[in-house]
């Protein structure tokens, strides 16, 4: 089982790797919009991103600053499994868990991208 939850994740990462061309504006408008919808991601309820207007932000999380410059795999695995690397995050692993799929995570990177 955990064999298959691996090849789960490289294969995501891999599609990850050979579309990391995330500057696609469509791609990072539908982050914007999981980013900042409660049904959705819901990331604003608590993280605020430095140089953008998130409205009423919570501070439970860190403030995202200078994401541009973390690696695609990063910020996707965060997002898919944040316990994998912070086994006490109060983060909820938004793929594990089915809340957001794969084409909606590497919406959200692309968004976060674009965070300086």
């Amino acid at each position: 089982m955990k064999l298959v939850k691996s090849l789960l994740l490289a294969s995501a990462i891999s599609g990850l790797i050979t579309t990391s061309s995330f500057a696609n504006d469509d791609l990072v408008k539908k982050g914007e919009k999981i980013f900042m919808t409660k049904n959705l991601g819901n990331c604003l309820a608590c993280h605020a991103a430095n140089g953008k207007n998130v409205d009423g932000p919570g501070s439970m999380g860190p403030k995202l600053q200078a994401l541009e410059h973390w690696p695609d795999e990063a910020l996707y695995q965060k997002i898919y499994d944040p316990y994998t690397t912070n086994p006490i995050s109060a983060m909820p692993a938004f793929g594990k868990n089915g809340w957001l799929d794969d084409s909606e995570i590497k919406a959200v990177v692309a968004y976060l991208k674009t965070i300086k």
